[in-house]
């Protein structure tokens, strides 16, 4: 790991960024987050192809936004940035697709800092779901407002991130971004789901609980009613909420085959 990543970062204590990138087979993670991600997996094998299966949805989710028209994207709680990155998704497309990166930790803002250095319309900025007035306020400021509009529709991307955000505060959160953003925009959605994991030994979902309660973002699963909440007066494009691997999948089979509840995972986009 670049030792510039991790000055000033506390290496001995998990982060679910960084977990997430073990997950995925990346390498910007310490030895804490790998122990910490291995006694998860012990508990969830699929936990890997679930990650997969979740990144393989935020491809599709940016193709099918920018086939919508939209051309600006926050990414909140992107984690370590690794291989087909927003956007890279975007830019394909269009190249004068803007992206913000929002994270919580500091390796993954560092180096998507890094990453983007030489891409003008991207830019990464360290802020926190719960504070959304202070991500916001972050938004209209330099640098993301020099490449972001908040006047024009934006896709709030929140893919992986609201199971960390416990009970009834990701709500007010989740709506303080969508009342900032102008109509037409969207907000994309994957979270780990009750129904998902129910078939799971409560030893092993015990476990993979208390690892997350050694970082500083408790993982909390929520009911499909409850994941559904979120899109209240919104417009969801057709599949509806389903399970990640069924949202638009491209693919002949899906990661999953025929049981894609074994992905763990509801997924939706709604446009305000």
């Amino acid at each position: 790991m670049d030792s510039d990543w991790a000055r000033g970062v506390d290496i001995d204590t998990p982060s679910a960024a960084r977990m997430y990138d073990y997950y995925l087979g990346g390498g910007h993670n310490f030895a804490a987050d790998r122990k910490a991600a291995d006694a998860v997996i012990a508990a969830i094998p699929d936990l890997p192809r679930i990650a997969q299966a979740n990144r393989a949805f935020l491809r599709r989710a940016v193709r099918f936004l920018v086939d919508s028209g939209v051309r600006q994207f926050v990414d909140v709680g992107s984690g370590i940035p690794t291989v087909g990155n927003v956007h890279e998704i975007a830019h394909r497309l269009d190249p004068d697709a803007v992206t913000v990166y929002v994270d919580l930790d500091p390796i993954a803002v560092s180096h998507s800092r890094q990453l983007l250095a030489d891409t003008p319309r991207a830019t990464a900025l360290r802020g926190d779901l719960r504070d959304p007035v202070d991500l916001l306020a972050q938004l209209r400021q330099s640098p993301a407002a020099e490449v972001l509009d908040l006047e024009k529709p934006v896709a709030v991307l929140l893919v992986s991130v609201l199971h960390f955000v416990p009970g009834d505060e990701a709500y007010p959160c989740v709506a303080t971004l969508l009342d900032a953003v102008a109509p037409g925009s969207w907000l994309a959605v994957s979270h780990s789901s009750v129904e998902g994991f129910a078939g799971l030994e409560k030893d092993d979902f015990d476990s993979a609980e208390q690892q997350y309660k050694k970082t500083t973002t408790p993982v909390g699963l929520r009911t499909r009613a409850e994941i559904e909440r979120f899109f209240t007066g919104l417009t969801l494009a057709e599949p509806g909420l389903v399970w990640v691997p069924q949202w638009r999948t491209d693919e002949a089979d899906g990661p999953f085959g025929d049981e894609p509840h074994r992905s763990g995972m509801l997924a939706a986009l709604g446009q305000r």
